[in-house]
């Protein structure tokens, strides 16, 4: 997600009200390896990419350029307070993913109250939507140290990989600049094909994209709500990354790293 905030997602399992059928728990549970799989989807925020350097840095890369410097301390008491703003939005009403304009309104209000929180009376608006916009350069992102490295050894296996993610468009354009477009078939945000996760569409959509039977493909993210149970909606194998220690559900194949997902698949 642009700006995602420090692991702020804690694997709950409630959610927003996106329709969809949960598949009986004998049919969820499927015990790795996985075989037959030519497919692997990835979530973004907190799956592959972090901000760099910091979420902290970022912020203030822009602030500056106002004339802003607040301490570390405020700085740190805002996003605090932009988190929780986060999790409030996200568990009441999702619906923001599912656009560029609702995204674009959303972290720009955010970042709005990342400013009034250290103090900032004017230009807070502008400025959060100059944060906003900043999340948009790939120099601002660095993917975890695991994910190049992992996705090399896929593709040398012949697996076809995707981005799966609640994101805005801009999406395709970070993985240009990052160099990941050169490994990946296919890059689905929510915003540019108008779904959001854990809606079972989102999946079907990868799934066409690289035209793959659901039950022959892997999804990995960190997110049980939108990830684990949206993929296991239409069949699609379900592993959760929990990079954080944040602790999550039993009935879930959890790796703490990508390195992870590779026993999962057979790979040494």
């Amino acid at each position: 997600m642009p700006g995602a905030l420090r692991g702020h997602r804690r694997g709950r399992v409630r959610g927003p009200a996106v329709p969809f059928i949960l598949v009986p728990m004998s049919e969820q549970v499927r015990k790795p390896p996985f075989n037959g799989i030519d497919a692997v989807f990835f979530d973004v925020g907190n799956t592959l990419f972090t901000p760099y350097p910091s979420m902290e840095a970022v912020c203030r890369e822009v602030l500056l350029r106002y004339g802003i410097d607040p301490t570390d301390e405020e700085l740190r008491a805002g996003i605090l307070a932009a988190d929780r703003f986060y999790e409030e939005r996200y568990w009441t009403d999702d619906s923001f993913w599912a656009s560029d304009r609702d995204a674009t309104e959303m972290w720009s209000e955010l970042y709005s109250l990342v400013l009034r929180n250290i103090g900032v009376a004017d230009e807070h608006r502008v400025i959060g939507r100059a944060i906003y916009d900043h999340f948009g350069d790939g120099d601002r992102w660095r993917t975890f140290p695991d994910v190049v490295p992992v996705f090399e050894k896929l593709r040398a296996a012949g697996y076809r990989l995707a981005l799966v993610s609640n994101w805005d468009s801009r999406l395709a354009k970070l993985c240009f600049d990052m160099d990941l477009d050169r490994y990946l078939d296919a890059v689905l945000s929510s915003a540019s094909v108008g779904l959001i996760k854990p809606d079972p569409h989102m999946f079907e959509a990868a799934c066409r994209r690289l035209n793959v039977e659901p039950r022959r493909a892997v999804h990995v993210g960190d997110h049980y709500y939108a990830d684990v149970l949206g993929a296991r909606t239409i069949g699609v194998h379900a592993v959760m990354i929990d990079r954080f220690g944040h602790g999550h559900p039993s009935d879930v194949p959890v790796i703490e790293d990508l390195y992870g997902l590779l026993p999962l698949l057979g790979l040494d």
